[in-house]
């Protein structure tokens, strides 16, 4: 006999969106029903942005004791432990677990369903053995890794984000399908870890990305010997001695690339399929889920957030969807989903982290007269050159009266450096008034301070702007 559930809120997904409306409901005192079929925490927690960083910041730890010559501190080479590599990653799983987990929603009252679900009608879900009439409905199920069609890739053995992270031995040689942010932070971190990496892409890497900055990022992992091969198709994979054989044309020629390990990360794709939509008159296509500005599908009852809907693929993004559907499904507010400043971060080594429209998207929608680009080096910071970080800049794009529309910035922690121009875009504080902030010194905050002064340079060479200056001297 199935039990019968009639919950005000019933979130389907436990990632980062599906948590987060579960959390925010359940304390405003609101019956909730979270229904995961997988681990609680999603990809986030489990196959992507936790893994990923964890893996990042042991192979910075190794880069750095290559490096410490640089300060007069005489190391032998890493040692890497790469069974206590996959523990650390993995550690940091288990510390962050408790937040996302079952017994944590259970106690903020939420009733959470281990099951794969799927709607019967419009109004109704099951889950294993449960039913679920809820007033409403949150859509959170996140994405799954697209496989190419390539030949042979099916007859190979390969890794995706949901297993790259059970590696527990040294690869001694990583070949990535895919230059998206993914395939480039973990290409790297490997490389750091003393594999060796090839990485190809079927486009230019980053495209929709600063090509300005790109080319500082690219030309670190060039330096680092990591092989780079943009636009190129793979035309077919086999197995070799070594473990597989990636074979594609350069310059009219076939070539051979062999490795012992294959990642396959040439994107997502939403999880759809196996929620019976139809049922529920929900239009979707294979990109995502029909959404409105309050995140509604076609079938108002219920919502839609984060990977599932495609666009942009950020937990935060996600995070920000959840605030959306809680202020629409429970104050009846409208905040508009188009409205957000989203910021967008790779965690390379230098990152290279952006908010707003790049210099491309521009000069596209504006007149050149109309707008305004400031650059800083960080070779011209203090902070910068006392920890030999001294690679990359700072781009910010403005309005003529200093209304900021972007700011790219690749470098040392520069996803850290961001976040005074996401504040300021999202509050529409203009790139003068952040010249009278007081920031410590030697930060590398001081490179988005410096930014902010280049918007008075033009005026201080002025002859009417020397003139008054002149004048108020001679008044005493």
């Amino acid at each position: 006999m199935e039990e019968v559930l009639k919950p005000d809120l019933c979130v389907i997904g436990a990632g980062s969106g599906g948590l987060s409306v579960a959390a925010a409901a359940a304390q405003f005192g609101v019956p909730v029903v979270l229904i995961e079929k997988g681990r609680m925490g999603g990809d986030r927690l489990n196959f992507g942005d936790v893994p990923s960083k964890a893996l990042l910041a042991a192979g910075k730890r190794a880069d750095a004791v290559r490096t410490a010559s640089t300060f007069g501190i005489d190391v032998i080479e890493a040692q890497i432990d790469h069974r206590g590599v996959h523990d650390h990653v993995h550690g940091v799983i288990a510390a962050i677990a408790p937040n996302d987990s079952i017994e944590r929603f259970t106690g903020l009252g939420v009733r959470v369903i281990q099951a794969k679900a799927h709607f019967l009608d419009k109004n109704t879900v099951e889950a294993g053995r449960v039913l679920v009439h809820a007033r409403r409905f949150v859509i959170a199920t996140g994405s799954t890794p697209v496989i190419p069609s390539i030949s042979g890739l099916d007859e190979v053995p390969y890794l995706t984000n949901e297993t790259i992270f059970d590696v527990s031995e040294r690869i001694q040689h990583l070949i990535v399908l895919g230059g998206g942010p993914f395939g480039l932070e973990i290409g790297q971190a490997h490389s750091m870890l003393g594999s060796h990496v090839t990485i190809f892409d079927t486009e230019g890497f980053l495209p929709n990305e600063d090509p300005e900055a790109t080319a500082v990022l690219l030309k670190r992992l060039e330096d680092t010997q990591i092989m780079l091969y943009p636009n190129t198709r793979v035309e077919k994979v086999e197995r070799s001695m070594q473990g597989v054989a990636v074979h594609f044309h350069k310059d009219g020629e076939t070539v051979i690339v062999k490795g012992t390990h294959l990642l396959v990360a040439t994107g997502r794709k939403p999880n759809v399929k196996s929620l019976s939509l139809e049922r529920a008159g929900v239009t979707y296509t294979d990109e995502g889920i029909k959404v409105n500005e309050q995140l509604k599908t076609s079938n108002r009852r219920i919502y839609a957030i984060g990977d599932v809907i495609g666009g942009p693929q950020y937990s935060h993004l996600a995070t920000y969807h959840a605030g959306i559907v809680v202020r629409n499904a429970l104050f009846r507010l409208k905040p508009d989903v188009s409205a957000g400043t989203i910021p967008r971060v790779i965690y390379t080594a230098p990152e290279l982290a952006q908010v707003g429209i790049t210099e491309a998207e521009a000069h596209a929608r504006y007149r050149r007269r109309r707008i305004r680009i400031y650059r800083w080096p960080y070779a011209d910071i203090d902070r910068a050159q006392c920890d030999r970080e001294t690679e990359g800049f700072i781009k910010v794009i403005t309005k003529r009266d200093g209304t900021i529309l972007g700011c790219t910035i690749v470098g040392a922690q520069a996803g850290e450096l961001l976040q005074l121009w996401v504040m300021a875009m999202a509050k529409d504080i203009k790139i003068g008034d952040l010249i009278s902030l007081v920031l410590p010194y030697p930060t590398l905050s001081e490179l988005s301070k410096r930014a902010a002064y280049a918007y008075y340079q033009p005026n201080m060479t002025r002859g009417w702007m020397r003139s008054v200056i002149g004048l108020l001297r001679r008044l005493g």
